[in-house]
């Protein structure tokens, strides 16, 4: 299984530093949605304390939580990525306090500054391997809670 990695660890302080030039800080009341699946991913954040929940629409009056994010966890990926828009949708689970950053500015440095676009993409792309990884693994376990009969 790989490992959790958090961005802002994850990169060589050098580009941490020139990355975190464009962090903006905010917060989230509890409760608050920050973002819609199907929405404009044009930001994303790192959490700095709290916890955020992704969720899933399954039907027209129901939520399902796939993951719970907390401090120093990555919150969307979707603007690294055309179409840039969201994939899921994530709510404030208790108060968050969180750096943003604008996607677009993040991409033009990424542009000017190739080492550090590289070690970025790395870093979201073992994030997102990670999760993806964690997500399977609940899948089988309600899968194996569900079976009622050998194959």
């Amino acid at each position: 299984m790989t490992k959790a990695i958090k961005l802002l660890t994850a990169l060589p302080q050098a580009q941490r530093e020139r990355l975190m030039e464009l962090a903006k800080e905010v917060s989230f009341a509890e409760d608050t949605r920050i973002f819609e699946a199907g929405g404009t991913a044009d930001r994303f954040w790192v959490i700095r304390s709290g916890a955020v929940h992704l969720d899933q629409q399954v039907t027209s009056r129901q939520r399902v939580t796939v993951a719970t994010l907390g401090a120093g966890d990555l919150l969307g990926w979707s603007w690294l990525f055309p179409p840039y828009q969201w994939d899921f949708g994530s709510v404030a689970f208790s108060n968050v306090r969180a750096y943003e950053f604008d996607g677009p500015s993040v991409l033009a440095l990424c542009v000017e500054d190739p080492l550090l676009g590289l070690s970025l993409v790395r870093s979201v792309a073992e994030i997102l391997a990670h999760r993806l990884e964690t997500t399977r693994g609940k899948l089988m376990d309600q899968y194996a809670m569900g079976r009622r009969s050998p194959l």
